[in-house]
């Protein structure tokens, strides 16, 4: 029995450590690790991205950090005929999306590969944006919220997606401080499990 407690605090140790160096190490998951990413989502539902998100048929919309994909192919729905481009830091991430999106016969997905802190898109290029769980995991959080608000179209959207228990979790109060610039309009979901929607400013005069 003491063997096996031994064991059973090691363990809650290591995975205890493994978060706490993971939050200060700010880093994407990894591609061989996607099965984070691929399971189901409590708390932060496609149904409650749609909320918050508000998409419309014909918009232009990017997300960034897909992952496999997860909210990626239902989002593209709900904006066809507009488009959805997805970035992403790892190239495998982005394949396996577009691989989902060709086997479900969805053609209105554009990929590209990049660093979220500098963003190669155009200034006031979409209606809207969203990255879901992923903000925390870019070692400069302002800069890319920056660079996101210079991407949306003057009173664009910007939706943050949060999930408690994910070690590098942004809280809502984090995230209205790094979001220079925009106004917070809305939260669906509880504390635990969040989208907040941010508004890029409007356009002078």
């Amino acid at each position: 029995m003491r063997a096996r407690s031994k064991l059973a605090l090691g363990a809650a140790g290591a995975t205890v450590g493994s978060a706490l160096w993971w939050r200060s190490h700010p880093s994407a998951c990894p591609y061989n690790q996607r099965f984070w990413v691929q399971a189901p989502h409590p708390f932060i539902t496609r149904a409650r991205l749609k909320d918050a998100l508000d998409p419309q048929p014909g918009e232009t919309v990017l997300e960034i950090g897909p992952g496999t994909g997860y909210y990626s192919l239902d989002v593209a729905n709900w904006i066809a005929p507009g488009t959805l481009h997805v970035f992403d830091l790892q190239q495998e991430m982005l394949d396996h999306t577009m691989r989902r999106a060709g086997e479900k016969g969805i053609q209105n997905i554009t990929p590209r590969q990049g660093d979220a802190r500098q963003l190669p898109y155009d200034d006031a290029t979409f209606d809207a944006a969203y990255l879901v769980t992923v903000l925390g995991e870019i070692p400069d959080q302002e800069k890319a919220l920056s660079e996101l608000k210079r991407v949306l179209k003057p009173g664009g959207r910007l939706v943050v997606g949060e999930l408690f228990g994910d070690p590098h979790m942004v809280s809502m109060k984090a995230l209205e401080e790094r979001a220079t610039g925009m106004t917070l309009e809305q939260r669906v979901g509880p504390k635990l499990g969040y989208f907040a929607r941010l508004r890029a400013p409007a356009a002078p005069g």
